[in-house]
């Protein structure tokens, strides 16, 4: 969600990857301005290493939910006692030296972890039980009732009221006990539960001035809203449906992969119909073309419930409802457990860093003017997100506290999510929240006064408690600032994520496509940037997400094609080079961010076969039209339409990190960023990789660096056939190495490198080589193919597990026409006057692009294959 507003990355040196991050070596003396509460009362002695490791999954004593303890901690004579130890192991500052000017800063915020984590254990018995709060507010079953709990501190009078009463609550009034919580308990009435599954609900209470308010019960956990009301406040709904209809779960959780392949979809737009997909129709429709291109995890949006379906889910009304705009609770449950039956992990988009301003059908309603500590949110300015316009949470606050780490728990237990990226965090991590903050890579701006330790105590806390409960969890952070220590374990100081996202990247590329024509892209620019993130720290690339391509912007393949894409996309007719370049540096843009950029990928759905336009949401503005709301499938299934091509090497980018596991691989070597010949050459684990961006020019004999001597075949080739390109790279050639210089002395290898071989390098191509295990081929006479080969083999299984769930609406087969100015056209439209005649397309003439050849003479394999091609190859 930061993508979309402009805020400013870190420069480069910040997070260079290959060593532990400078700064500007400014101290920062210990004179932080937070009060640690006077509750805690604390004793100095040894050290918060040892004792975060004895607290990360400690094991808890249970206590009864009549906890003692309020939201609002004021007893002096509260004293927890810490055994805390000397300060000099914390792990964090060993990986990284230049944070140890800092260690105030980290022991102030362990010290805080740790008490609250002891006053968890004391009073509810641990911070597991914690997370349980939705056993005990909401709306619950116990003891033949059903009992309803809302913590509301400045409600004067409460009621509960719904369809069930009649909205009439005089009956139904609510007793409040000295934490402000209110509960009442319901009979069942003749065996019945008094308040009926998927009815309506909510909370009547009276505030300071004496009105009446009907809210939105805040832990309730479904929520719907009248659709032939224009502007309808949502109805809270009790969900208990019955046995019968509870849908239970049939496949257990996949495995955590090595490194996460992340489709990033939204139900509601995934529909090729201008309307609101369901959670059953994604499962069944969109799923398996997700398993179809090889990722191993499905990320979902808007998932919790918003009132407003233009924010993309990221104004949350809702935290414990699904989304009612594409099912139920149980339609939801069938979509994550028809991913796990394909062996594809779901991970939530979780918005806990603000939620919605809406009082009538949101979390604000409770907010009436009540201090800090008897509210979600914080008071005046620091409880408002200008730019979102949106409430912003107390993270020091109990019941807070509370509400989002049950919320987290839900997800995970109820729903089987797999884990979570966390949106907005780097609003959290900072009282600026980032707006108007240019970060530079200088420590001094991550531990200052300007860092909102409550919001980094509580990440810290959401962390130890998603991975005691599913140790194999992903979970995910966005943020842009570069906090050092965000994805480092607990255990060692650090915020405890998995992965952040690279959001940098993205920015390079609009950059780039925007403002710099082919000859100005900077090789070296470019590697640094795709490099540029924390030792240590795991980072999810990708080229662009669902913030890339929303209005007022373009994806990737509108930027490159933009109005040709209505009219050139045919293979029934040549390539033009606004075409022919814009598919080939589509390829290269995805692939090379992938291969360079992280420790796992990250795709928009759509992205994958180059999805034109934008993505553009019903709104006043534009009619409350659904047309750029959507997921144009046709387009791709059409088997004349080029848009096939990008998704078939889409899902051998996928393949080759199946085969050969790069993306998790610790090696990773840029040899080569040469700005003359545009040619960049690296290695992650045993693979290297040539990318040639180069706009005309065809290398052959091109020299490339490489690790381990040997054979080299090719495993990925961009110009192959099969992915719209010229074929003009041998797949079946042997590359032999050469050894360069003195072994262990670099500085005489090439490149410092200690082998290479030669390749062809076309323009506009990239192509990956890995090296040839020859003692298994003389033992076992095996032939170790391609990644292409492999996909061409198995082209028949993929078509037929695409066409098992997709029904493709090719227009109108009898009359293909002619149309040059289409931009203003939908390209359903398009498709049904270009017709959508299904034949066999002819392979393309391979000499569009190479229009210079230089370089030294081909090797002797390479000559062979050559000869074999037209003189114009």
């Amino acid at each position: 969600m930061l993508g979309s507003l402009s805020l400013l990355a870190a420069t480069p040196f910040a997070f260079r990857s290959f060593s532990p991050s400078p700064n500007n070596n400014r101290f920062l003396s210990s004179a932080i301005n937070h009060q640690i509460a006077k509750q805690l009362a604390t004793e100095s002695g040894r050290g918060s290493q040892k004792l975060l490791r004895r607290h990360v999954f400690p094991v808890y004593r249970r206590v009864s939910y009549g906890s003692p303890i309020s939201a609002v901690m004021t007893d002096d004579s509260l004293t927890v006692t810490t055994s805390e130890e000397d300060t000099q192991n914390i792990g964090i500052l060993d990986i990284d030296s230049a944070l140890r000017q800092f260690k105030d800063h980290f022991q102030y915020r362990i010290k805080k972890y740790v008490d609250q984590k002891n006053l968890f254990e004391n009073y509810e018995g641990g911070l597991e039980e914690f997370a349980k709060g939705y056993l005990r507010f909401g709306f619950n079953r116990e003891e033949d009732g059903i009992v309803y709990r809302e913590w509301a501190p400045p409600a004067q009078e409460a009621q509960v009221v719904g369809d069930f009463n009649g909205w009439d609550g005089s009956n139904h009034k609510m007793e409040k006990n000295e934490f402000g919580v209110w509960s009442i308990k319901i009979p069942d009435s003749e065996g019945n539960p008094a308040i009926p599954h998927n009815s309506r609900v909510k909370f009547r209470f009276k505030h300071g001035d004496g009105v009446w308010v009907d809210r939105m019960p805040a832990w309730i956990k479904y929520a719907t809203v009248d659709p032939t009301r224009f502007g309808a406040p949502y109805d809270g709904v009790h969900w208990d449906p019955p046995p019968s209809e509870r849908y239970e779960f049939k496949y257990p959780r996949p495995p955590k992969p090595k490194a996460p392949r992340i489709y990033e979809a939204h139900v509601g737009m995934s529909s090729s119909e201008p309307r609101i997909n369901s959670y059953r129709e994604f499962a069944d429709d969109v799923l398996p073309r997700i398993q179809a291109n090889n990722y191993n995890t499905v990320q979902l949006m808007a998932v919790m419930e918003h009132s407003y379906y233009a924010s993309f889910g990221y104004h949350v009304t809702n935290f414990f409802s699904v989304s009612s705009r594409s099912g139920t609770p149980e339609d939801l449950k069938y979509l994550i457990d028809k991913a796990h039956s394909l062996g594809l992990r779901v991970l939530m988009d979780v918005v806990h860093s603000h939620a919605s301003n809406n009082v009538t059908d949101g979390l604000n309603g409770f907010d009436v003017g009540q201090s800090s500590q008897e509210s979600y949110f914080h008071t005046g300015e620091r409880g408002y997100h200008k730019l979102w316009d949106s409430r912003l949470f107390n993270y020091g606050n109990w019941e807070v506290l509370r509400f989002l780490l049950s919320n987290l728990r839900w997800w995970l237990e109820e729903f089987k999510f797999d884990g979570f990226r966390f949106d907005g965090v780097t609003s959290m991590l900072y009282h600026h929240h980032g707006i108007n903050m240019t970060f530079t890579g200088d420590y001094n701006e991550y531990f200052s006064d300007a860092t909102d330790v409550d919001a980094v105590v509580y990440l810290m806390l959401a962390n130890s408690l998603i991975n005691s409960i599913l140790p194999d969890a992903t979970v995910i952070a966005e943020d842009v600032s570069g906090m050092p220590g965000l994805g480092r374990p607990v255990s060692e100081g650090g915020i405890g994520f998995d992965y952040r996202l690279a959001m940098a990247i993205p920015d390079k590329w609009i950059d780039y496509l925007k403002n710099k024509n082919d000859e100005e892209w900077s090789m070296t620019d470019l590697s640094c940037s795709l490099t540029n993130r924390r030792y240590n720290e795991k980072c999810i690339s990708y080229a662009e997400s669902h913030d890339q391509s929303i209005v007022g912007d373009k994806t990737i393949a509108f930027f490159l094609m933009d109005k040709e894409m209505y009219s050139g996309m045919s293979c029934l007719t040549d390539a033009s080079p606004t075409i022919d370049r814009g598919i080939a540096l589509h390829k290269m843009i995805h692939f090379i961010t992938m291969a360079l950029g992280g420790e796992g990928y990250l795709n928009f759905m759509g992205n994958e076969f180059g999805h034109p336009e934008w993505i553009d949401f019903p709104r006043e503005g534009n009619g409350w039209s659904y047309e750029k709301c959507r997921r144009q499938w046709t387009l791709v299934d059409t088997d004349h339409l080029r848009y096939k091509f990008m998704n078939a090497f889409d899902r051998a980018m996928n393949a080759l990190d199946d085969k050969f596991s790069f993306l998790s691989s610790t090696k990773q070597i840029v040899s080569c960023t040469d700005e003359e010949n545009k040619v960049i050459v690296f290695e992650r684990g045993d693979l290297v990789f040539v990318f040639n961006f180069h706009s005309e020019n065809t290398y052959d004999g091109y020299k490339v660096g490489c690790d381990l001597p040997g054979k080299y075949r090719v495993a990925l080739d961009s110009d192959a056939w099969e992915f719209g390109g010229h074929g003009r790279v041998g797949h079946d050639v042997d590359h032999f190495t050469s050894p360069e210089g003195i072994p262990g002395v670099p500085e005489t290898n090439f490149n410092n490198r200690p082998n290479s071989f030669k390749v062809l390098s076309p323009a506009r191509t990239c192509v990956v080589y890995y090296k040839v295990d020859e003692s298994v081929e003389e033992t076992n006479g095996i032939n170790v193919i391609s990644v292409s080969e492999t996909l061409e083999m198995d082209a028949s299984k993929q078509k037929n597990a695409e066409e098992s769930a997709i029904l493709v609406d090719h227009g109108d087969k009898e009359n293909p026409q002619e149309t040059n100015d289409r931009d203003t056209a939908s390209f359903d439209e398009e498709l049904q006057k270009d017709g959508a005649k299904q034949e066999s397309i002819e392979e393309p003439a391979a000499s569009v692009l190479d229009k210079k050849i230089v370089g030294s003479k081909l090797d002797e394999p390479q000559v062979e294959e050559m000869e074999e091609r037209t003189p114009d190859d």
